[in-house]
């Protein structure tokens, strides 16, 4: 069963987690991702938090690093490796679906800038390194750590996601799954059919997460790919939620990177293919 969520539209400023559960269920989602002004250090508060949000039956799918543990500066390095510590077993205390980042970069100053040391085995081993690092620090039990697909970071597809996850050897590693992100070339975008596909008869097992958004393609001179509110785009997503259904257990959907008047849109689309194709998406309490 799906587990659909994302920005709600008008959430209250508040962190009162009853409130914030509540607002989540009553926009139609039961998951969410958790905010950013949350610490390790304060166990009543996480407590509470994971508490309200499963009084809703609004699962915690997501707690965002964002951050370049891989950075070439040393100290630029350390710290974001130890914020990345911190979300990790925030995740964990919260009984979070996953912990999301994405690779880094190499480059300096940046938090992941292309270059093309990130896409060879220099960037592969520097990854490898620091995740199995990362997890052997934090130890977690209930979450996975898991990384961002990205054009022009690793992974950059389902095989290159899989040699990671060969490499790594953890079971704390597992794979979140963004299609779109998938999409490099003009021959992937019109056949993102098969890109679906391929993507989960390679990753099916290790798939704890995914991002809902859409894709467009402009006709400029040059390649352009630009996300798109789901709908508005060339993505399948009969293939898409075809198989996720596939998975078991329920699967957190997150829509992304949309304007705050935009969720309500990618919200019903997604829900209308559902009830068209016959999958299951979980309703909330409040519904």
């Amino acid at each position: 069963m799906i587990r659909l969520g994302g920005i709600v539209a008008g959430l209250p400023a508040t962190r009162d987690p009853v409130v914030l559960a509540r607002s989540h269920a009553e926009f139609g989602y039961t998951a969410s991702n958790a905010p950013y002004d949350i610490s390790i250090a304060d166990t009543a508060y996480l407590r509470s938090y994971r508490e309200a949000f499963a009084a809703q039956d609004v699962a915690i799918a997501e707690v965002g690093v964002w951050k370049n543990i891989i950075a070439p500066e040393d100290d630029l390095r350390a710290a974001n490796f130890a914020y990345a510590c911190e979300r990790l077993a925030i995740a964990d205390e919260l009984g979070a679906t996953c912990c999301i980042n994405w690779m880094g970069s190499v480059k300096p100053g940046e938090r992941r800038g292309p270059h093309p040391d990130n896409l060879n085995a220099i960037g592969f081993e520097r990854t490898v390194e620091s995740i199995r690092k990362l997890i052997d620090t934090v130890k977690p039990k209930r979450t996975k750590y898991t990384l961002e697909i990205m054009q022009f970071l690793l992974p950059d597809s389902a095989q290159s996601y899989l040699d990671l996850i060969k490499a790594i050897d953890r079971p704390q590693f597992a794979v979140h799954l963004d299609p779109v992100n998938c999409i490099l070339t003009p021959r992937m975008f019109f056949a993102n059919s098969s890109i679906i596909k391929e993507c989960f008869d390679l990753l099916g097992p290790w798939i704890v997460s995914c991002h809902a958004k859409d894709i467009v393609m402009g006709d400029g001179f040059g390649l352009r790919l630009d996300e798109a509110i789901p709908g508005t785009g060339n993505l399948d997503y009969e293939m898409f939620l075809r198989q996720i259904a596939r998975l078991p257990g329920d699967m957190p959907l997150m829509m992304e990177h949309l304007q705050e008047s935009e969720y309500a849109q990618g919200r019903d689309h997604i829900l209308a293919v559902a009830k068209r194709i016959g999958v299951e998406v979980r309703v909330p309490k409040a519904a």
